[in-house]
């Protein structure tokens, strides 16, 4: 089939592809957005934990597989918008001194090329762009700001206010989660989002959500100049006879195989998929994948230490929307652990028909001491929290492709400092609950995020100044193919402790920039 040409060709529309997709369209430039799923169904399982949680509906059938061939199904889902369809809409800046190198307990995380002031302007379009609501000069580490937050932060319900000055009078700094919603708490008439209880994981059947389908893709779905092919699977990159160039885009559409060409070719699949599609497109003149002379396509992977923690009172917990506490006196450490541990913030509500999904562990302590007792009884009485600690870049963990079957080669690291923040955060549980007369477990039933749980990927291709020692150069552009960029968390040098799905979006915008004034 004749190629048909484009000025741009962006693969993926996640919060990097998405936005990017966004930040371009007012150009002008004839623009093909090639998304492997299609738009997310809105439908009344949309809300159902049963549906979403125990039956991962939302989440693909393919079977990846780990360091010892064994396969699972990750936690991932091919859709318009991309992970932003089922993400937290936790929205927050890396924290300045996470652009500098910084000595952890178990290894060093690397300098970044590029500093905190080069991505605030970006970070500031970022948080207008998808909606932040939030509040600043609260958070002990928040890193300096030129503009406030364009919405107020999300109030607390009663219950989470409570905890909130519970938290204050021991001595922390609770701060109001930023989040991505389109609210308006003085008018709820004038938004969608209805602070309801599925949120944290879950689609937002009331597109209430700032997601990139919502916030980039809808906007300019009507131009003349945006192509948008879903159920479009790229499955390889063609480069011109010198290797120099991307010559054509392969995408699987109806079970045929089509081509493309762009000037401008962008792989946006997430950290993952995009090393995935990278290695699947070796050639002889890139035998090792494209872009690949380094040898770190797909190295590198990171994607946090999280644990989530369940913390149990006997009193009803009425609150209906509860993310919206972050924690982060403990980011860069405390007296007796003088090394950076990390993050703690709310997970949504926690949900009776969530409670069997996760690992067994998570509520064997509980069912131990409470024999029959019902799940809704245990989640009514219940707030989550969801803990995060850096995990250092490691050229072990990565990414590897065997012909249709992809590895995800993963073993934590920095696990001390995440342990550390977890006994830490169960000692200041305990003081809360003391203080609440809140049950006065030893232990709180709490969970290891396994391997399958990608949603925080980054770092699969990561951005610098050396070609021997990273993939892409500053503006993510590969440094051995002149038109392909790469514009996803595969970029990251190092993942920091924080969500990473802000700075995406902020570099996505901060790539959009560049490629404007290569495209004029």
């Amino acid at each position: 089939m004749t190629a048909q040409h484009y000025d741009v060709i962006i693969i993926g529309t996640g919060a990097g592809g998405g936005t990017l997709a966004y930040r371009l369209a007012f150009s002008g430039k004839k623009i093909l957005i090639l998304e492997r799923g299609t738009f997310l169904p809105i439908e009344k399982e949309n809300w159902s934990a049963l549906e979403v949680y125990q039956r991962e509906r939302y989440h693909t059938q393919e079977r990846w597989y780990d360091t010892n061939g064994k396969t699972f199904r990750p936690a991932t889902g091919y859709w318009v918008g991309g992970n932003t369809k089922v993400y937290g809409a936790a929205l927050l800046r890396l924290r300045e001194r996470d652009f500098e190198q910084v000595e952890h307990k178990e290894g060093i995380s690397p300098e970044w090329a590029l500093k905190y002031r080069d991505f605030e302007p970006y970070y500031d379009r970022a948080e207008e762009l998808y909606d932040v609501h939030g509040q600043s000069r609260i958070d002990p580490t928040e890193p300096p700001r030129s503009l406030p937050y364009p919405y107020p932060a999300v109030r607390h319900e009663p219950g989470m206010q409570e905890l909130a000055n519970l938290l204050t009078q021991v001595g922390l700094h609770p701060f109001n989660l930023p989040l991505g919603l389109k609210l308006n708490e003085v008018d709820r008439s004038l938004e969608n989002c209805i602070r309801c209880n599925t949120c944290d994981g879950f689609p937002c059947l009331t597109r209430g959500k700032a997601d990139a389908e919502v916030n980039c893709i809808q906007p300019i779905r009507d131009r003349t100049n945006v192509t948008l092919l879903v159920a479009a699977k790229v499955t390889r990159l063609h480069t011109s006879p010198s290797g120099r160039e991307i010559a054509r885009v392969e995408a699987e559409i109806d079970g045929q195989h089509q081509f493309f060409t762009g000037d401008i070719v962008v792989v946006a699949c997430g950290a993952i998929n995009s090393a995935a599609l990278l290695l699947r497109s070796r050639n002889d003149r890139h035998p090792s994948g494209l872009a690949n002379s380094s040898g770190q396509v797909g190295r590198n992977l990171m994607k946090h230490n999280c644990t989530a923690m369940v913390q149990l009172s006997t009193k009803l917990n009425s609150d209906v929307y509860q993310k919206t506490i972050c924690i982060s006196d403990f980011y860069w450490g405390e007296l007796s652990f003088p090394y950076p541990m990390g993050l703690v913030q709310n997970t949504g509500n926690v949900l009776a028909d969530m409670l069997p999904a996760e690992a067994p562990a998570l509520l064997a302590p509980l069912l131990k001491l409470r024999p029959g007792a019902e799940l809704k009884a245990i989640a009514d009485r219940s707030v989550g929290w969801w803990l995060q600690t850096e995990d250092l870049p490691d050229p072990d963990n990565r990414v590897r492709v065997e012909g249709d079957r992809l590895y995800l080669e993963y073993k934590p690291n920095n696990t001390e400092a995440a342990s550390r923040l977890i006994q830490r955060w169960a000692t200041v549980l305990k003081q809360v609950d003391r203080a609440e007369h809140f049950i006065p477990f030893s232990l709180y039933p709490r969970n290891t995020i396994p391997l399958q749980a990608v949603g925080h990927q980054c770092g699969t291709c990561r951005f610098g100044e050396d070609p021997t020692t990273s993939v892409l150069d500053l503006n993510c552009r590969t440094h051995e193919i002149n038109n392909l960029y790469v514009v996803d968390g595969s970029f990251f040098p190092s993942s920091a402790a924080v969500n990473p799905t802000l700075t995406i979006v902020a570099n996505a915008l901060r790539v959009g920039d560049y490629l404007m004034k290569q495209l004029m």
